[in-house]
């Protein structure tokens, strides 16, 4: 038994681990494509901020032994403080807009090749590690030569995958189950699709793409948008309400019977399809920005509103029928005949049964019960 509970939480740290480091491989990966954008090594600087997921990483080992937070997940939120600086200034780069032809990094790829291999041979390294370097070096030069709005999207797909794919991996803290962590994830997949398609249907026109203030403001409301994910309220917060509750009011019963339906809510509302659906219209009506999925995603985005909207009128209805229903449960209970079934505890139901015992006839035991004839 100790030993399967050593290997278990050997598992964990590994875990924790990997996941974190996957979360710093891909910061790193985000600054050094804004590093060879702008042309100033200045932007590595952008990489400090991967100590902070450094501290979190060890804070998590010392006190936690790995395992999550209580409703929230610091180092998912780290993460996105590391990586949103870099796609923001290469959504914001003046160049990110075309894929141009450039004809001469091929010859600086091949000079930096010579110099590699002249390097490699004066210090006699040309078999073996000299080959894997030249490897490496050929793979960062391809990727270089790839077209920056390429990199920019690629960079967003991967950050929602490795969201939803670190949430996955990271082990999970003594608040949240397996199953709850199973609608969360289906829950982030769900997001990360409807985020992905604001950025790339708006960020995409020409209008948008000219008009600096315009993307700002639609990388603030993807900013607000990915908050989101750190997280975890929309599935722990499924509370069963004691009867006492009901005495306390209609608020406070609302409150705790469906907390975690008014998050899921708060979150379309406020977080996501409300400011989508305020950008896609702002796009529409004032930009004259018109296209057949701008319109349809903000026929969408109206749609889930009001879809979320209607669930919110049904919970209000549900709670105040239970309201209402609690006095006449009680008094249906106490006048309840044989076609109206009770509430009662089953303590009751003993008692009653006690006193309807005089009332049932008897079985014949004795010769008094029938004459003799």
């Amino acid at each position: 038994m100790a030993e399967r509970t050593g290997r278990m939480e050997g598992l964990v740290l590994l875990k924790a681990l990997v996941t974190r480091l996957l979360f710093m491989l891909h910061s790193l990966v985000a600054v050094w494509r804004v590093t060879w954008v702008k042309k100033e090594h200045r932007y590595w600087l952008l990489a400090l901020l991967n100590l902070l997921l450094i501290l979190e990483t060890m804070l998590t080992l010392k006190f936690k032994h790995g395992r999550g937070y209580k409703w929230v997940s610091p180092a998912i939120f780290l993460y996105l403080i590391n990586i949103m600086p870099s796609l923001w200034l290469l959504e914001m780069h003046h160049g990110n807009q075309y894929c141009s032809a450039q004809p001469e990094k091929p010859a600086q790829n091949f000079s930096r090749r010579g110099d590699v291999n002249l390097t490699l041979m004066s210090h006699g390294l040309t078999n073996g590690m000299g080959n894997i370097l030249e490897l490496a070096l050929g793979f960062v030069d391809n990727l270089s030569m790839v077209c920056e709005p390429v990199w920019t999207l690629g960079l967003h797909q991967t950050l929602l995958l490795i969201l939803i794919i670190g949430r996955w991996l990271l082990p999970i803290g003594g608040t949240i189950t397996r199953d709850q962590l199973s609608e969360l994830l289906l829950i982030f997949v769900g997001t990360a699709a409807d985020i992905l398609e604001f950025t790339t249907e708006t960020l995409k026109e020409n209008e948008v793409r000219n008009n600096p203030a315009l993307v700002s403001g639609i990388l603030v409301v993807w900013t607000w948008s990915m908050l989101q994910f750190p997280l975890d309220l929309a599935v722990q917060l499924k509370l069963v309400c004691p009867s006492s509750v009901k005495a306390r009011g209609f608020l406070r019963l609302f409150l705790c019977q469906y907390s975690a339906d008014l998050w899921a809510i708060g979150l379309s509302f406020f977080i996501q399809d409300g400011p989508f659906l305020i950008v896609r219209l702002v796009l529409m009506i004032y930009f004259k920005v018109i296209n057949h999925m701008l319109v349809f995603f903000a026929v969408k985005n109206s749609l889930v509103m009001a879809l979320h909207f209607y669930r919110l009128v049904a919970l209000i209805m549900a709670t105040r029928a239970s309201m209402q229903g609690h006095p006449e449960s009680s008094q249906m209970s106490r006048h309840s005949g044989p076609d109206q079934p009770s509430e009662s505890s089953p303590s009751e139901w003993e008692d009653t049964s006690r006193e309807a015992l005089p009332l049932q006839t008897s079985p014949v035991t004795s010769e008094e019960s029938y004459p003799i004839p």
